[in-house]
C-alpha cells in the first residue's frame, strides 16, 4: 500500500493442518524479509497447491473505489473483505486470520455490511503465522507481476516504494505519454501526484 506506481494487492490463502506443515517445509516467512525472486517462485508453488484469493486493484479502479471511500483503510477493509468472502464460498471454511492494518471496528463493519458468516481474528503482525505470510507473499507476487506488466505496457521501468526516483520517473511518464497517464499507473492521492500536479 505505501508504493506510488502499481497496483494494490489483497490475498487470503486456505490452509489445513497438513497445508501448513508444507507452508513450514517451503520456508515461507514473512514477505518483507525476502526478495522478489524467491517470492513469485514461492508464490507458483502456492498457487499450484492451495485455495487462495488474490485481489489485485490496477491504478485505474484503485483510483476510482478510493474516490468512493475516500480512505486507504476503508477501501483495504472492502477488499480484505471480498477476498475472505470469496475464499470462504470456495473451501467452506468459516476461521480466518487477518494482519490488522486499521482499527478492528472498520474490518468488522464490512463484515456485518457483506454479511459474511466468518469469525475473524485481527492480529499486529499478522505474518507470525504461516499462513497469513503464505497470503502475503500472494500478495506481493501479484504486485510485482503487476509491475512488470505495466514497465512491458508502457516501456519504462516504475520504481516501488516512494522516493526521489518514483518521482523522476513519473516526471518522465508525463513527458512520454502525457498528464492522463498517472491515473492508469499511480496512486492519486499520494502526495507525490501533488506535487507533480
Amino acid at each position: 500500500k505505501g508504493d506510488f506506481f502499481g497496483p494494490l494487492c489483497v490475498a487470503g490463502l486456505y490452509a489445513d493442518k497438513e497445508g501448513i506443515q508444507k507452508l513450514l517445509e517451503w520456508g515461507v516467512r514473512d514477505s518483507k524479509r525476502m526478495n522478489d525472486a524467491s517470492i513469485l517462485k514461492l508464490a507458483q508453488k502456492i498457487r499450484s497447491s492451495f485455495s487462495y484469493t488474490v485481489i489485485r486493484l490496477f491504478p485505474l479502479k484503485y483510483n476510482e473505489l478510493y474516490g468512493k471511500f475516500k480512505n486507504l483503510n476503508r477501501l483495504l477493509g472492502w477488499a480484505h473483505v471480498a477476498a475472505l468472502g470469496d475464499l470462504s464460498a470456495k473451501t467452506g471454511c468459516k476461521e480466518a486470520i487477518l494482519d490488522q492494518f486499521a482499527d478492528q471496528s472498520v474490518v468488522n463493519r464490512m463484515l456485518q455490511q457483506k454479511k459474511l458468516d466468518v469469525h475473524l481474528e485481527q492480529k499486529v503482525r499478522g505474518e507470525e503465522d504461516l499462513v497469513v505470510a503464505g497470503a502475503s507473499i500472494l500478495a506481493r507476487a501479484a504486485f510485482v507481476e503487476g509491475m512488470q506488466k505495466m514497465a512491458e505496457e508502457y516501456g519504462m521501468e516504475f520504481p516501488k516504494g516512494a522516493s526521489a526516483a518514483v518521482k523522476l520517473a513519473a516526471k518522465e511518464a508525463v513527458q512520454k505519454f502525457g498528464a492522463d497517464v498517472l491515473a492508469k499507473v499511480a496512486k492519486m492521492h499520494f502526495k507525490t501526484a501533488k506535487e507533480l500536479g
